[in-house]
């Protein structure tokens, strides 16, 4: 039966059609006391998978916080490849996970998103118009490491959905004095928040004084927030 609409449903694995492929991907509920009443569709970056030890960590603290997970793999990953597929194959992988999670959770508010360049994929659907409530950038790839000119944005200011993108300052992937350029160019709600002495997978070093799981906690409560305010503009019942 189809669940009402923000009705979070029991966990659940799924193969998931991609053209004359497939994939494989998990929903999880959120694990908490109380839910967001929305979903997140995670996708993983460039050298991971939708198991590897950080998408797992993440996506645990945002459940706990109320938000429903759902991870999956890559065309390439599911078929044990290191060599990632095309940006037009990453981004219908995507699509038609998402479409399998409107069906299967009719979800309150949906999220898409991930990281690195899961993240980077999700933007691309989204300034395209594809239909989502919000984009969730977790170490977003401005520019590959050591090429600040070779900059990832062209497409960041098409997109009209609210952003939240979390990256740290010692992120190779993403000069900060670049990225708020970008950002001052963007026309939608983006808001960038800064990890500091965090890097690309949002490690920090002993001297910084914080340490990795208190960096993931606020990576954490930071996400909530920021959905919660995307459910309150909602129209009512949708």
């Amino acid at each position: 039966m189809m669940p009402g609409r923000g009705q979070q449903l029991a966990r659940g694995e799924w193969r998931v059609a991609v053209g004359g492929d497939e994939t494989s991907a998990i929903y999880e509920p959120p694990s908490g006391g109380s839910e967001l009443g929305g979903t997140f569709v995670f996708a993983h970056g460039a050298g991971g998978n939708m198991n590897d030890r950080g998408v797992l960590q993440t996506a645990n603290a945002l459940r706990a916080r109320g938000l429903g997970v759902v991870r999956f793999n890559f065309l390439y990953r599911e078929k044990k490849s290191a060599r990632p597929d095309p940006m037009p194959r990453l981004k219908e992988t995507f699509a038609a996970v998402v479409a399998r999670a409107r069906e299967e959770l009719n979800p309150g508010s949906l999220i898409i998103g991930g990281r690195s360049m899961g993240g980077r994929a999700g933007s691309m659907l989204a300034a395209e118009g594809f239909e989502c409530d919000g984009l969730l950038l977790l170490a977003y790839p401005l520019h590959p490491p050591g090429k600040p000119d070779q900059l990832r944005d062209a497409h960041l200011p098409s997109i009209k959905v609210p952003v939240l993108c979390l990256n740290g300052t010692r992120d190779p992937f993403c000069t900060p004095s670049l990225m708020e350029e970008v950002v001052k160019r963007v026309k939608t709600d983006w808001e960038m928040r800064w990890v500091e002495g965090a890097d690309h997978s949002f490690h920090v070093l002993k001297s910084s004084g914080t340490t990795d799981i208190a960096v993931l906690e606020g990576v954490a409560d930071t996400v909530a927030a920021w959905v919660k305010r995307i459910n309150r503009a909602l129209p009512a019942g949708g």
